[in-house]
């Protein structure tokens, strides 16, 4: 480390810098980090970040950052601080570090990526080199060049378990905080005991809402931490409501976009949905009822461009949404109109200029889990007063704007909650439990989180974790649940691969962890549902959904990639790339753990997809329904929930014992992505969960017990008729 020598670029002191000094290298000819002259777009883009609030304020945010080790940072989306302050970090934290790097955390991937780029087209350096990212099966940086690095907070929590005292980092931000997922929740756990043991460590936390207050409150330490407060660049924004509810809010959504365009000022408007089909399903309705406007009116309505935005898109689709608005068909004519149609990623996450009308139906997607009925499901749910403001201040950020809230001012007021409850209250722990003992966190119930869960969830977690033999009957890791960490995998799917050498299927199994890890696969569009079900079924493997997905990768592999063969049997082209991508890195963990990739080819393929069959069960069966009654009714097994084939499900038969992937709750309780399987693997394979003794009273035990009746009788059999005859003794021999 440079302790006290000065640094050649910056010429002052480590982590001793003033906003003079760092205006003074920012607005120099040479970039600093590749010695070249600046661009004329690095000059632009510095034009507009100086009008940024958080721009004016760099003269405090250092005198803060100098004096404290942990900084609470509340600032309004658009007040610049989740681009400039890493930034300001950097050009601190350079003189003193070597081979350290900045991090900031961001909950969702699309702002990861997006950001990173825009950061780096800001500070003059390519992507991928001096500023990166870092994301589930993507990683944008280079080692030894990469200074400064947006990542998921999953990727640092991941990072933390391998190297608890993050030693390659100087400084670490928490973006978003206020969001609360699962894995920032716990960030801020094991920062505030890592903090106790590296002095030299810095931490922001940043947040766009005052439960700022709250996380000044947790961080307090020998002293509070410091609250530093940035402006955003608001406008007045006209809040309306309407009369009664809406008896469909996507509908109301589209002819309040239609609405807007027909007859407010120019200005882009942002809408927002709760998913991918919502959202592509509102953009295509979008398109050709503005379409028929212009035709009827082509005078006074302008062209309208229909954007979507939402994780699974990729890169340079996202980029769309910073495009400008379509110019006049004709010169002179009605300006064009751009609407945004996105989940609420844009609610914090991303500022996009020129919004001025926002159209808020109320509702987003949240992971609930049941910790009773080991039940998680991704439900709409309504959003809180918090979110409501949030997605109201993004029409304030031009000028003075208008947002439309699709429900009444007294449901507003009366029905919603304050704030969004945290992840950590709402989800399954199993894979958050398992970071956390390999982190080196023995007592979970004592870990200093912000919110604590509920006990019976972290009960659920490790008993999940102990019948997979991740954890033994003490709660320590076994070699297995080491092993098992090091996939970015929920814990059943990392221990399907683990024992796949087992049953001679390693390959297999690596392409249906892969097919499971990427968005849906399968492509429905409205007007043409009948060829897309009958190009599915040609694909479909009677046996089950996981070995129809393993035959749609190996179809894709055979067809050598190509999109129009993609395109011809309705698959997305986007998706099986990603899973080949995830497949690839999957396959590189298993050889740096040394786990044998074994695959056995069998004349018999009846007996091979037994093989995987019985690999999917050794991770997934506590997630195993039985068939009861003749109407086709199936009651998940130990929780006795009653359940329904997905009509997604791609059985032919009803099978008696079915093994699912997910729990859906939509206007009933269904299970998705299921194969058939045998009572007897449950016996043999995972005996320890189905131990009989210990099974609720129902018909799923009784089947078990014939199962098990039928076994002991074989085995009788098999011994011969005086097994249990006393050996004669064996005469002496000289």
């Amino acid at each position: 480390m440079a302790g006290s020598t000065k640094h050649p670029l910056f010429g002052f002191l480590p982590r001793n810098v003033t906003a003079k000094q760092v205006q003074g290298v920012v607005e120099g000819n040479e970039n600093p980090f590749t010695r070249l002259p600046h661009s004329p777009q690095y000059r632009k883009i510095l034009e507009a970040r100086k009008k940024l609030p958080v721009f004016a304020q760099m003269d405090e945010f250092y005198k803060m950052f100098t004096k404290h080790q942990i900084i609470v940072m509340v600032g309004e989306t658009g007040s610049g601080k989740t681009t400039q302050i890493p930034q300001f970090v950097v050009y601190s934290d350079m003189p003193q570090t070597k081979n350290k790097i900045v991090a900031c955390t961001q909950p969702r991937r699309v702002a990861a990526m997006s950001v990173a780029k825009r950061v780096a087209d800001e500070m003059d350096v390519q992507l991928g080199r001096q500023v990166g990212y870092s994301i589930r099966f993507e990683d944008m940086t280079e080692p030894g060049t990469t200074f400064l690095k947006y990542m998921t907070d999953g990727m640092l929590l991941r990072e933390a378990m391998n190297d608890p005292d993050l030693q390659r980092y100087s400084t670490i931000i928490l973006d978003e905080a206020h969001e609360r997922t699962l894995a920032t929740d716990i960030l801020m756990g094991l920062l505030k005991a890592l903090v106790k043991r590296r002095k030299d460590l810095k931490i922001i936390i940043m947040s766009a809402t005052l439960d700022a207050l709250k996380f000044q409150k947790y961080f307090t330490i020998d002293d509070p931490a410091p609250l530093f407060k940035v402006p955003g660049r608001t406008h007045p924004v006209e809040i309306f409501y309407t009369q009664e509810p809406e008896p469909d809010y996507v509908e109301a959504a589209i002819r309040t976009v239609l609405m807007i365009h027909r007859a407010e000022e120019p200005g882009d408007i942002l809408l927002f949905l709760t998913g991918e089909e919502e959202i592509e399903d509102a953009c295509r309705k979008i398109k050709i009822e503005a379409d028929d406007l212009i035709a009827q009116d082509p005078d006074t309505v302008g062209p309208l461009s229909c954007i979507p935005l939402y994780s699974s898109l990729p890169p340079q689709q996202q980029q769309r949404i910073f495009d400008p608005a379509p110019s006049p068909r004709v010169p002179g004519g009605p300006p064009g109109r751009k609407v945004v149609i996105s989940t609420n990623i844009a609610e914090t996450s991303l500022t996009i200029d020129g919004i001025v009308y926002v159209v808020d139906p109320g509702f987003s997607k949240q992971k609930i889990y049941n910790p009773r009925i080991r039940v998680e499901s991704l439900l709409v749910s309504p959003i809180s007063k918090a979110s409501a403001q949030q997605r109201a201040g993004r029409a304030g950020r031009t000028r003075p704007g208008k947002c439309f809230r699709l429900y009444t001012e007294k449901d507003f007021m009366k029905e919603l909650e304050e704030q969004t409850h945290p992840e950590i209250l709402r989800s399954n722990l199993a894979n958050t439990v398992l970071e956390l003992v390999k982190a080196g966190i023995k007592d979970l119930v004592r870990f200093d989180y912000v919110d604590a869960p509920a006990p019976e969830t972290l009960m659920r977690a490790l008993e999940l974790l102990n019948y997979l033999a991740a954890l033994d009957d003490d709660g320590n890791l076994t070699s297995m649940g080491s092993m098992m960490s090091e996939f970015p995998l929920d814990p059943q799917m990392s221990k399907m691969l683990i024992v796949s050498p087992e049953f001679h299927c390693s390959q297999e199994i690596l392409a249906i962890v892969a097919m499971l890890s990427v968005p849906n696969v399968w492509l429905r569009p409205n007007n043409q549902r009948k060829e897309a079900d009958a190009a599915k079924q040609l694909l479909t493997v009677p046996d089950g959904d996981h070995l129809t997905l393993l035959n749609v990768f190996n179809e894709y592999q055979n067809n050598l990639h190509d999109r129009n063969w993609s395109w011809n049997n309705y698959l997305s082209a986007r998706s099986l790339s990603q899973a080949d991508n995830v497949r690839s890195q999957l396959l590189r963990i298993m050889e740096r753990l040394e786990i044998g990739v074994v695959t056995k080819s069998y004349e018999d393929q009846t007996r091979h997809y037994m093989n995987i069959r019985k690999a999917l069960v050794c991770g997934f069966f506590m997630q195993v329904a039985h068939k009861e009654g003749e109407k086709g009714s199936y009651i998940t097994i130990k929780d006795n929930q009653a359940v329904s084939l997905h009509p997604s499900c791609g059985l032919d038969t009803q099978p008696e014992w079915v093994l699912f992937n997910e729990f859906v709750l939509t206007t009933r309780a269904y299970i998705r992505t299921v194969t058939d399987i045998r009572a007897e693997w449950l016996l043999e394979l995972t005996a320890n969960y189905y131990d009989l003794g210990s099974f609720p009273d129902g018909e799923a035990k009784l089947a078990l017990q014939r199962v098990l009746k039928k076994q002991i009788g074989k085995n009788a059999k098999a011994a011969g008729p005086d097994r249990d005859k006393p050996l004669k003794k064996k005469p002496k021999t000289s």
